[in-house]
């Protein structure tokens, strides 16, 4: 018996081994999808396309930058049109949405118009043709038509929903992003960094060794105009609000956190707010300005409660009044079923066994009246034995 239980024990532990192994042999030979497609709105590739998973290949000027962003790989490949245009597609796929997104804002130029493309678009006249730089999901891509068109932006947005798309968490934006201000905010001026060299580019206000990257920071930067003129502010988002006090004290080291107090302050030509884990820095601006604009940006920590509130209660009735129900339909039904057996059993057996199984004489003796009988004789006469006597005459 032992050794049966041994011998199963190990027969389920290989069959198990065997699966994950076939499991991780099947993840690992199926093929990356390809970010470009064959053909799109009338557009044929030709040829093959120039793929690579090297960020100098995708650009070798700002290599650093795009591995900042979690580059992953790249795509170039040509198109063409039976009227003789050519357009010229380079595609890079990163590992989530931020990616993506934090790339389409480093090659984002002042001048562009805004396009509804992908997530976000915009494009170009570039000499007699037209250039076009939106992302999708964790996908960037370059457009660069030898004609411009005005079906281009509407060709590109096929385009788009042919790129392979990202799922789950890799799909979703930086949270810093929503605290952002929309009033004064300059046109195509707003970046995002993920490591120093990126934040390097955008001639941040402070240095990368006070934003310290290492501790999962994420900076937003952006202009506005004020009264008093343009003013940039840079957005630093930490893990909490606490990891956001240590850094604070690095700008400032003056600074102590005071319970009641709002975290505001100056240093140098600099103005700083910070809001739960936020850390907002303006410059370029006065003092007056500089707090109006910080005065915009504001956290709002979400709250999940975990304890049971009235509602509760509520649903936990209702739940039980659905139980109830339920609970006397089932009771009915059974009680159906078993009454239509009972009737059907009972029939066939008095049609196959008649008299001996139901309705049996001897069972069917009941008390009767006889009232039949009684009515047919008529009413008693007086002074017969019907247990009744006439009444007297009185004397």
């Amino acid at each position: 018996m032992w050794l049966g239980r041994v011998a199963f024990v190990g027969i389920g532990v290989a069959l198990v081994s065997a699966a994950s192994l076939a499991a991780t042999t099947s993840a690992q030979s199926s093929p990356v999808p390809a970010i470009l497609p064959q053909q799109f709105a009338g557009w044929q590739m030709q040829g093959l396309p120039q793929t690579s998973a090297s960020a100098a290949i995708a650009d070798s000027t700002n290599a650093a930058i795009l591995t900042e962003y979690r580059f992953s790989d790249f795509s170039a490949a040509t198109y063409t049109r039976d009227d003789g245009r050519t357009l010229k597609i380079r595609a890079a796929r990163f590992a989530d949405a931020s990616g993506a997104f934090g790339a389409y804002t480093f090659y984002l130029q002042p001048e562009m118009a805004k396009e509804q493309i992908g997530d976000q678009g915009a494009s170009q006249i570039a000499g007699a043709g037209e250039r076009v730089l939106f992302y999708r999901g964790h996908v960037l891509v370059d457009a660069l038509f030898s004609q411009q068109s005005p079906m281009s932006a509407a060709e590109l947005r096929e385009l788009a929903g042919d790129l392979p798309r990202a799922s789950g968490s890799a799909a979703a934006l930086p949270p810093v992003l929503l605290y952002m201000p929309t009033r004064g905010y300059v046109r195509n001026s707003q970046k995002y960094a993920e490591g120093p060299a990126a934040l390097a580019a955008l001639t941040a206000p402070v240095a990368a060794d006070l934003v310290d990257f290492a501790s999962s920071a994420e900076v937003t930067l952006g202009h506005y105009n004020t009264p008093s003129g343009d003013a940039t502010l840079l957005l630093i988002y930490y893990t909490n609000p606490q990891v956001a006090i240590e850094h604070l004290r690095r700008l400032d080291p003056s600074y102590q956190a005071q319970s009641g107090i709002a975290a505001v302050g100056t240093v140098g030509s600099l103005h700083y707010k910070r809001t739960g884990p936020i850390i907002a820095i303006v410059s370029g601006a006065p003092e007056s300005d500089a707090k109006s604009l910080l005065a915009l940006v504001n956290y709002e920590a979400k709250v999940t409660w975990n304890q049971a509130t009235d509602n509760h209660d509520v649903h936990d009735l209702y739940l039980l009044i659905v139980n109830v129900v339920i609970l006397c339909a089932i009771v009915g039904g059974l009680a159906l079923v078993a009454g239509v057996a009972f009737g059907g059993f009972r029939i066939v057996m008095k049609r196959w066994f008649p008299d001996k199984v139901f309705d049996r004489p001897e069972q069917m003796e009941f008390i009767s009246l006889h009232l039949a009988e009684t009515m047919a004789q008529g009413p008693s006469q007086p002074g017969t034995d019907s247990g009744h006597q006439a009444p007297q005459k009185p004397a």
